[in-house]
């Protein structure tokens, strides 16, 4: 089989890494570790977690638990190496991070057919490959796939503000218009504040707990992209005059103008996810939720997504890549990970495992091939593909991202287990119809 390249030892390389193995080819996996380090990692081990060590959920009715499930359909090597290190941590997978990342480094080293190479990457490999260097890409490397994707293909500043579900949003409070009645009038849903409650947010929002940035993420704001609370610090009324101002937005019930006004912005073609309009922010996930809540309409907010705004190296996958994450004219060089625009652990590696899988038919000379939007990693990989390249932001795996269901249902337990079951089944069928056969984990596989 064909010698590939895989660049990056984070989850994302090693799941590419191991599925590219696994179907014979020869992987030279190259990790710059240690002879070159980042400010974030702290040894020279594969797959070392520099956040949490938890992998959230393994319930399928939550979106991290059914992206696990599908990932386990597929070989994960990840998986199979978190339950070798796990911990307790009640319905979570969380692990031992050293025993984890030595288990990883393990697999990798003792691996027939994978080449383990310790140095910095500086150019894009001429050959298949799988470039997987996640958030803290090199320069070098960064410079060369600017060179390859164009000034606009790269950012370096990622500023997320929360996304919430439709359905857990108050429409008795709520309503649905654009400023100056422009655009199509659904475009926005408003959450109207008077002047009691604009101050009670006001106050809680500044008292919030926030999350001590890092070394390596001090960077200056952008003045178009400030925090939430940096804004609220500027004076009473700055929120007011920016991103809650109430001009143009009269209150249907009313026909008069609020004094402040909360907008969410349509994130996804069928309306089940709502951004919150310039509410990025670096408060803890927790105060988030907490303080949040307390805008009218968003008392029992569910969040898909929270804020928040650190240094990040990702590409501009709708207007640059390709369905599989291609490389413009060059289908055989397959970004994965956090480069990609993915958020999370489990959502890195699982653009590892596709990566890898795509890699392959492209060396074999098949058309690459993406699971449905009905699967999690479908549906994430669709959302890559299909969102505004002007608005593109980083996104984590959530059910707002997979197609509906057909008939309605009320209990959103029920509705997730559905969902959770149309998934599974669709991604056993994609990988029967593809000609694909599912790689063995390393516990099964004779390595």
């Amino acid at each position: 089989m064909a010698a590939v390249t895989v660049v990056g030892g984070g989850l994302a390389g090693c799941e590419a890494a191991w599925q590219l193995a696994e179907r014979g080819h020869r992987v030279s996996l190259v990790e710059m570790r240690p002879v070159r380090s980042t400010p974030a990692h702290q040894t020279e081990g594969l797959a070392e977690l520099v956040c949490t060590n938890s992998f959230k959920t393994e319930d399928t009715s939550n979106a991290h638990g059914l992206l696990k499930a599908e990932m386990r359909a597929l070989g994960s090597v990840l998986l199979s190496a978190a339950d070798e290190a796990r911990v307790p941590a009640g319905a979570a997978l969380a692990v031992d991070r050293d025993v984890f990342s030595r288990r990883m480094t393990d697999i990798m080293e003792t691996h027939p057919r994978i080449s383990l190479e310790r140095r910095e990457v500086t150019g894009l490999p001429s050959g298949p490959a799988v470039i997987a260097t996640g958030p803290l890409t090199s320069d070098a490397l960064a410079t060369q796939i600017r060179a390859l994707l164009g000034d606009e293909g790269l950012a370096f500043y990622d500023s997320i503000a929360p996304i919430v579900s439709a359905e857990s949003v108050d429409m008795e409070i709520a309503w649905l218009a654009s400023r100056y009645g422009k655009g199509e009038g659904d475009d926005y849903l408003n959450c109207p504040m008077n002047r009691e409650q604009y101050h009670a947010f006001l106050t809680e929002l500044r008292k919030a707990d926030v999350y001590p940035g890092h070394d390596w993420e001090n960077i200056p704001y952008f003045e178009g992209c400030l925090p939430i609370e940096v804004m609220a610090e500027r004076g009473d009324d700055t929120l007011r005059f920016g991103p809650m101002k109430p001009v143009g937005l009269p209150d249907p019930r009313t026909g008069h103008d609020v004094f402040a006004v909360v907008q969410l912005r349509r994130e996804d073609r069928t309306g089940q996810m709502w951004n919150m309009v310039g509410f990025q922010t670096r408060l803890r996930t927790g105060e988030q939720r907490r303080v949040f809540r307390m805008i009218p309409g968003l008392e029992n907010a569910e969040f898909l997504r929270t804020g928040s705004i650190h240094r990040n190296t990702y590409l501009n996958f709708p207007e640059r890549l390709s369905a599989h994450g291609g490389a413009p004219g060059r289908p055989d060089l397959v970004f994965a990970g956090q480069l990609t625009g993915v958020e999370g652990y489990t959502e890195s590696a699982a653009s590892g495992i596709l990566a890898g899988i795509n890699l392959d038919r492209v060396v074999r000379g098949e058309e690459p091939a993406v699971p449905p939007p009905t699967t999690m990693i479908g549906a994430l990989y669709r959302y890559l593909r299909e969102a505004d390249p002007g608005k593109f932001q980083p996104m984590n795996s959530n059910f707002g991202l997979v197609d509906p269901l057909e008939e309605r249902i009320r209990r959103k337990s029920e509705k997730r287990e559905r969902l959770a079951e149309r998934a599974l089944t669709d991604l056993g069928s994609w990988i029967v119809s593809t000609g694909m056969e599912a790689v063995r984990p390393p516990e099964e596989a004779a390595v």
